[in-house]
């Protein structure tokens, strides 16, 4: 049964559902296992219940795996590509063995290789929505944007955007092709792109607004205790956030947000992502479970009032400090 409402995203014509799938941690990527360890068939059968419920929309990249979690969407997929969505991304650059070179790469011919590459592992010969994953501080966008606009030219992308970029950075692109679609992280406890005003921005160019990680990478669900509750290869050991006492800070903050959850008779998870929706932007949440994309896929039927709204700006207002999201040397690569 279909319970998501369908959402524009940008003005060229791409329409989703207005809850997406975060196809990120049914893989590894950088040798981390992101959120645990995953199970191919459980992931696999993630992605066919996502769809039973009307989330056609999957978010995926050739980073992820390097590039092996594109393989996997594709053989979810496959004999029923045209039933999905497709979203991937490129930008960290990959080798002709398909292994991290540590640079970031936006010059118009990798683009092209870039794409090619994911054509061929997503075994489809277009891609519903191509993102910059981050932006290559030695080429232009100009440029960059130039060469994606080609693909869309030659058919083999459809629409586009870009992730982790600043206002400025948005402008300059949607001048040389209309951006359908910005990909940020974004949460109860990340909310730089409303102080950055890149919200502002996209809102005003007619540009859709993809939420990731709208749990908080989990910390929102509750289930985290103690940083301990992490596998020693799980990424999130090594983000501040998760980190000493802001960990605990944060911790207080997430017992509020279940307190509130309780006495609605919703998840914490549930009540993070309906901010987000009854913003009406269209959030991507990750998860390799069945019983977790049902959770958050409900999460669309759930109608939160202004005074609950306010509420939960009052339990995390914007100016408070959670923590960076990265470590240093990533959080190096978000344009800012």
């Amino acid at each position: 049964m279909d319970q998501l409402k369908k959402i524009k995203l940008g003005s060229q014509g791409l329409v989703v559902p207005q809850i997406g799938l975060g196809c990120m941690g049914m893989t590894q990527i950088m040798g981390f296992d992101t959120y645990g360890k995953a199970d191919e068939k459980e992931s696999i059968a993630t992605i066919h219940r996502s769809l039973e419920l009307g989330g056609n929309f999957l978010d995926t990249a050739d980073l992820y795996g390097s590039t092996e979690n594109e393989k996997l969407v594709a053989k979810a997929i496959e004999g029923n590509r045209d039933e999905y969505i497709i979203a991937t991304k490129f930008g960290y650059e990959l080798n002709e063995k398909d292994e991290l070179t540590g640079q970031i790469n936006g010059r118009p011919e990798y683009v092209k290789t870039a794409a090619e590459r994911s054509l061929k592992n997503l075994k489809t010969d277009y891609i519903d929505l191509y993102y910059l994953h981050r932006l290559d501080p030695n080429t232009p966008i100009e440029e960059t944007v130039g060469a994606m606009a080609e693909l869309v030219k030659e058919g083999k992308v459809k629409y586009i955007g870009l992730s982790e970029v600043s206002a400025n950075t948005i402008k300059k692109a949607h001048a040389v092709h209309p951006l359908s679609a910005l990909q940020t992280e974004y949460s109860l406890f990340e909310r730089n792109v409303e102080a950055d005003g890149i919200l502002d921005t996209v809102k005003s160019l007619g540009i859709g607004f993809v939420p990731y990680s709208p749990l908080g990478r989990g910390f929102i669900s509750g289930n985290i205790q103690s940083p301990d509750d992490f596998a020693e290869d799980d990424f999130r050991r090594y983000i501040p956030k998760f980190q000493g006492d802001q960990f605990y800070k944060n911790l207080e903050l997430v017992e509020e947000i279940k307190k509130m959850a309780e006495e609605k008779g919703v998840t914490a998870s549930q009540l993070a992502i309906s901010w987000v929706t009854t913003q009406g932007y269209v959030p991507i949440p990750g998860t390799k479970r069945v019983k977790y994309v049902e959770q958050n896929i409900e999460a669309a039927t759930i109608e939160l009032s202004k005074a609950e709204m306010d509420r939960l700006e009052s339990i995390i207002p914007i100016e408070t400090e959670t923590g960076d999201r990265y470590n240093k040397e990533i959080m190096e690569q978000i344009d800012r």
